[in-house]
């Protein structure tokens, strides 16, 4: 069987928007075209890739292990072509980014701001998400996430410095209630929660003592995925909660928010714009990297 690179590229358009339409004005084509392309495909292979229903495209079995397979050799392709097409050219076209809702260095605004006015041919388009999934697999160009949960074959760039979470709330609050001695008090108090997803479990308060690290299991009053409504509930004096101190490091400027048991509550390492190894970045990926590293040399991380 010999390789229709056209075939495979309209198969990872649909496996990646989960949808024929999508995928058709993705490609620039007619949705008649991408699905007579998928079912030719389909029929040369002798395996079902999707499953199809009036409101829904899900791939099969055999169509996640493909997708799987070819999405990094598609990527590798067009990065090559594109590489060798535009490599004195200016940075252009859309680049997809997937960053994660406490990654405030990054989504606070002057990076990307300065991003945008240094590349004006550089389209952004950013899905902010704390899903962990497979950014290649789901097309974008890379992503931005906590440094201990990449992948080992990952390229990493920092964006941030050192980070670490901490407990905080309202000074109405300790006023009523009193602050925790020890984290192990914390199942005694009001607490608010976050998780990213209804799917998901609350996220878990971990602490360290003494070198040895231990996981609090709290009860949250209040859980959410919307990290803004955590941060108004408890600076409204609704309860305890846990997150990243630098999300919270306005508030506690301000004396909205108090911290405590930092003790308890080293650094690790913070977040990192990482994306696949491949001998040719495109420009437009290459631009991002060098202006995130320019950014944090000038103080920006």
């Amino acid at each position: 069987m010999g390789l229709d690179l056209n075939s495979l590229t309209v198969f990872a358009a649909v496996a990646q928007t989960r949808s024929f339409r999508a995928a058709a004005d993705r490609l620039g084509v007619t949705r008649s075209a991408v699905s007579q392309a998928v079912r030719r495909f389909e029929d040369e292979l002798g395996i079902a890739l999707f499953q199809r229903t009036t409101r829904s495209v899900a791939l099969t079995e055999a169509g996640e292990r493909l997708l799987l397979q070819v999405a990094p050799a598609l990527q590798e392709v067009e990065a090559a072509i594109q590489a060798a097409v535009d490599r004195e050219a200016a940075p252009r076209g859309q680049l997809r980014l997937a960053v994660s809702s406490i990654a405030e260095r990054f989504i606070d605004g002057p990076l990307l701001a300065t991003f945008m006015e240094r590349y004006p041919e550089v389209q952004l388009d950013l899905t902010v998400t704390d899903e962990e999934f497979d950014i290649v697999a789901r097309g974008y160009d890379a992503g931005v996430r906590l440094g201990e949960v990449l992948e080992q074959d990952m390229v990493a760039v920092p964006v941030s410095d050192d980070q670490r979470q901490v407990v905080v709330a309202a000074p109405s609050y300790v006023a009523r209630f009193g602050r925790p001695a020890h984290p192990r008090e914390l199942p005694q108090h009001r607490c608010i929660g976050w998780r990213p997803s209804p799917e998901v479990p609350p996220y878990r308060w971990e602490f360290t003592e003494q070198g040895r690290d231990f996981v609090v299991q709290v009860t949250p009053r209040v859980t959410t995925n919307d990290m803004w409504l955590m941060l108004r509930t408890a600076i409204a004096g609704g309860g305890l909660t846990f997150g990243m101190e630098e999300t919270f490091r306005p508030y506690l400027a301000r004396g909205e928010l108090v911290a405590m048991l930092e003790e308890f509550c080293p650094p690790f390492p913070g977040f990192f714009l990482y994306f696949p190894r491949r001998r040719d970045l495109a420009p437009k990926l290459r631009a991002l990297v060098d202006h995130v590293r320019t950014f944090r040399r000038r103080g920006g991380g």
